[in-house]
């Protein structure tokens, strides 16, 4: 309780602060957007922080008005592009969207449009849209035909000068089995199953901005670190959870967030569990996590970010870890001085854009680390690493192409209690993959008609030894060999076409060439790995069509 109106205070003083924007936020699952923003970073027409997301609707407004001032410099599927997202962004750029698909408009107050549809309302003092939310893709495999659908509802609304709230709530249905669990290797994002393979999401936040930050209650996805494939930081595949969050850009060289969230562990805590007439009420342990993130710029499109985390649990919230600019396993080692530590970790993404065109990043998870296995060959510490580049609109100016490697060694993101896993529903919080693991990716993106785009991708991941994080075993922890033996392979070659023929709508199809395999290994069967780690459509070697449309992210 003492927490709770501690926030309600600060939420009451905040509007004497003098107001410049606000902050409602774009889901991580619009792709489009995140990438069209990445690419005009590269271009050198904005200059954005990718390692951090997701970004606010204000923002890529206040970035696509600076492309549109610029579009000279952009091609003609650019430019269509552009003013397709300038539509859906009407709304934080200050007027109400407009075309042919608008049923009402009245003066600049109150517009109703059909495709996609949604009611937009703007005056002085309260702007806000509501609108449905659909998509549907159907899958036709080797193996299996099924289709996955969601539909639900988003509505965001902004108050005063300063003052965001949005929420979305969407249903999610499998008519053949879940895209993804726990233990599966995919980028699909997570959800409690609820009955054979259907989940629901709910996200949304209350925030408040002022000129150089803001600071919100929210349940949303975070993705840290830069990546083509997959981050090793955030990756935003678990369900959403509820958080604290604050973003400071007090100099033109500094950006600093961090957030406070209640995850949810899945370990039952048989001292608060009890029975009652109609059954056993199982209760979780608690779990938390509190982590910060610092971006220097020490050059203009230059940027270095250090960061740390830290994982605790069995205990109400520690105030200690509210704190957002401490370096956490410090404070750790006070507050569990002579008893088992919580679960910290630490990382780094390096960024650079200097030179036109071309994006270089590095990232870096540090789960755990010791000085003395640097020089020891027979041991590792706990380290997930990532590297690529991209080129963005050279030679030719419709092109693209990126690269990444990620290398995980074992244990990393794995910790000895259950309660402190680098987890939240049982689902990893860093890269899809987990550890000792590493994989090669490789895409290129061409864009010939208007908002049409074509991409061809190739994907090498190889999984190894499923070690456990067992500290009174034979073999040292620290002593798992890298990818001693392949517990799975994965080799996919995928080509999709995407267009965009409304706002806020999206048409595609994929197809994919996959050859997936388990191996015998540790005493397991290979099929045991194909079915902890891949969904059964593909399984072994399969062709894989995949056609849909989405309305809303």
């Amino acid at each position: 309780m003492k927490i709770l109106k501690t926030i309600i205070l600060l939420l009451i003083l905040l509007p004497s602060c003098t107001v410049y924007a606000q902050t409602a936020y774009q889901h991580i699952s619009d792709e489009n957007i995140y990438t069209f923003i990445d690419d005009l970073a590269s271009l050198q027409i904005i200059d954005a922080n990718t390692a951090i997301k997701p970004y606010s609707r204000e923002k890529i407004a206040k970035w696509l008005t600076l492309a549109d001032e610029q579009k000279d410099q952009l091609s003609q599927p650019q430019q269509a592009r552009l003013q397709v997202f300038m539509q859906e962004y009407a709304l934080e750029a200050g007027h109400l969207k407009t075309g042919k698909a608008t049923l009402y408009k009245k003066d600049s107050t109150l517009s109703v449009h059909l495709l996609p549809p949604e009611v937009t309302w703007r005056d002085p003092l309260f702007r806000a849209v509501i609108r449905p939310v659909y998509g549907i893709r159907y899958f036709s495999s080797t193996n299996e035909k099924f289709y996955q659908s969601y539909g639900g509802l988003e509505g965001i609304a902004y108050v005063g000068s300063s003052w965001s709230g949005y929420a979305s709530l969407r249903d999610n249905h499998n008519s053949f089995e879940p895209l993804a669990r726990p233990t599966y290797f995919t980028q699909e994002s997570g959800g409690h199953i609820k009955e054979v393979a259907d989940y629901s999401e709910m996200r949304g936040g209350l925030t408040y901005t002022w000129k150089w930050g803001n600071f919100g209650i929210i349940k949303d996805h975070l993705q840290w670190g830069d990546a083509n494939n997959g981050s090793n930081i955030l990756s935003g595949h678990t369900p959403s959870f509820a958080m604290i969050k604050l973003h400071l850009e007090p100099v033109k060289w500094l950006e600093f967030e961090y957030f406070h969230g209640w995850l949810v562990s899945q370990v039952i805590d048989s001292a608060n569990s009890y029975s009652t007439s109609n059954g056993y009420r199982a209760v979780y342990r608690q779990k938390y996590i509190a982590s910060n993130m610092y971006t220097f710029k020490p050059f203009k499109r230059f940027n270095v970010s250090i960061g740390n985390s830290i994982i605790y649990s069995d205990v109400p919230v520690q105030p200690a870890y509210l704190v957002p600019f401490l370096f956490y396993k410090s404070v750790d080692h006070t507050l569990n001085s002579g008893i088992e530590n919580s679960n910290s970790q630490v990382f780094f993404n390096i960024s650079s854009r200097q030179i036109k065109h071309v994006h270089l990043f590095v990232s870096i998870f540090v789960d755990e680390f010791n000085s003395e296995r640097v020089t020891d060959p027979k041991r590792t510490n706990f380290v997930s690493y990532k590297g690529g580049f991209s080129v963005t609109g050279w030679p030719v100016k419709d092109l693209s192409f990126a690269t990444e490697v990620t290398r995980t060694t074992p244990l990393t993101y794995k910790h000895r209690i259950p309660a402190t896993t680098y987890e939240s529903n049982l689902y990893n919080l860093g890269h899809y993959l987990r550890d000792n693991s590493q994989d090669f990716y490789a895409v290129v993106r061409y864009s010939p008609w208007r908002t049409l785009q074509l991409k061809a991708s190739y994907l090498l991941a190889v999984h190894g030894n499923e070690d456990q994080y067992d500290v009174t075993g034979t073999v040292r922890v620290d002593e798992y060999p890298v990818l001693k033996e392949k517990t799975w392979t994965n080799n996919t070659i995928s080509l999709r076409a995407e267009m965009l023929p409304f706002t806020n709508i999206r048409v595609f199809a994929e197809y994919s060439y996959s050859s997936i395999s388990g191996y015998d290994v540790d005493g397991k069967l290979a099929q045991y790995y194909e079915d902890l780690y891949t969904p059964q459509y593909l399984h072994g070697n399969t062709n894989t069509l995949m056609v849909g449309f989405g309305m809303g992210f």
